[in-house]
């Protein structure tokens, strides 16, 4: 059986303020080309399908419209699940899909985990779709007051599914969940209060011949080969630039062994971070990119955001490599650091506000405050 994992979709987000929109709708197209391609046999998304509990209705008919896709264009089951972004209650109510034996959707959790069965030449193939749920509501559920812990939660998860798996099936789980030894990013929302534990054992899964996670957004097995996040299609942030997003293509064969293949996403606009002077990157190649940009001027630069944007109009940050330095120049004790002259500090500040580079009039009122500071410096 041949199975494309994927998560994290987070639709509806934005990448320091700028709309995902098209992003998403290219990377959701290339699931469906995916599963074309390799005529696989499930669709695996585990949580996060969107960025938030109320996502704009743009990213929910954005999915909608990708779940009708895969039901026409394709012959994969689906199997989905809410992620800790997601409502519960929403990814309970779609009803896209309207085969019950070719979708499983799991948006709050249950103490009676059914598993969607296939069929291959070898046998059957169990599905059990584990959504996030915080402790509050699993106590209530599973009437056991005694859940604390994330790890709790997932372990009572997995009992309710394990029940349900028919005997001699090969067993996929699909979770949401943060598993010890995982790599984070600076995007993940944390599952846990402040002072909580948030990660999972991979012991919870014995007995699971696949397990397809989310949350973690950098593609990545966790102990064993077997137990594998897919990431996220997007980066949605600076500490991924030039990461290589994929989606896990998974064949299981009769005796439940797994071999996987990442297939490479080819976003719209990539994440990536530049470094140089202002002049120089002024006659780069101009691009579309997501760009957080390290000037390596000593004195700061007049309108130099403003300036960048007309080569790079998704440019986000813009820092100096100067600041970087000082607490390290600080800490050598020796000599002594020139200071940047006052007045165009304060002329780069005021072109930074308004976007408009400091008059002459206005240059000459500075002056003379700055000269009048001074004389006082000195008569005091």
């Amino acid at each position: 059986m041949r199975i494309l994992h994927t998560a994290d979709l987070h639709l509806g987000r934005q990448f320091n303020g700028i709309s995902l929109d098209d992003d998403q709708a290219e990377v959701l197209g290339q699931i469906v080309e995916a599963l074309k391609e390799n005529e696989a046999d499930m669709l695996i998304v585990a949580g996060d399908i969107y960025d938030r509990a109320a996502p704009p209705t743009t990213a929910f008919r954005q999915f909608n419209a990708f779940l009708s896709r895969v039901a026409r264009e394709t012959r994969a089951a689906v199997v989905l699940i809410a992620g800790n972004h997601d409502s519960a209650d929403r990814i309970s109510a779609m009803a896209v899909m309207p085969d019950a034996s070719r979708a499983l959707i799991r948006g709050a959790v249950s103490a009676d985990e059914k598993a969607l069965v296939l069929q291959d030449q070898f046998g059957s193939v169990a599905f059990s779709a584990l959504p996030f749920s915080y402790e509050y509501a699993a106590r209530e559920c599973f009437a056991d007051e005694t859940l604390a812990t994330p790890e709790d939660v997932l372990k009572a998860q997995v009992a309710a599914a394990r029940r349900n798996v028919p005997e001699g099936a090969r067993w996929i789980v699909v979770a949401h969940a943060f598993v010890a030894g995982g790599s984070v990013s600076e995007s993940e929302r944390s599952l846990v209060r402040v002072g909580g534990v948030e990660t999972v054992s991979p012991e919870i899964f014995d007995g699971a011949h696949y397990v397809a996670l989310g949350h973690l957004h950098r593609p990545q097995a966790v102990g064993v080969p077997h137990i594998r996040y897919s990431g996220s299609p997007l980066a949605f942030g600076f500490d991924e630039a030039g990461a290589a997003k994929s989606m896990s293509l998974v064949d299981i064969d009769g005796a439940g062994a797994v071999t996987i293949t990442e297939l490479p996403f080819h976003p719209l606009r990539g994440v990536r971070s530049l470094r140089g002077k202002h002049a120089e990157l002024l006659l780069a190649e101009p691009s579309d990119d997501f760009i957080r940009i390290v000037l390596t001027d000593d004195a700061p630069v007049i309108d130099g955001m403003k300036r960048l944007r007309a080569i790079f109009p998704n440019a986000c940050e813009l820092r100096y490599e100067r600041d970087a330095r000082a607490p390290e120049i600080k800490a050598l004790g020796e000599g002594r650091v020139t200071v940047t002259d006052p007045l165009e500090v304060i002329a780069d500040f005021l072109a930074f506000v308004r976007e408009d580079a400091m008059s002459d009039g206005e240059r000459d009122i500075v002056a003379g405050g700055l000269d009048d500071l001074r004389r006082l410096e000195e008569l005091a």
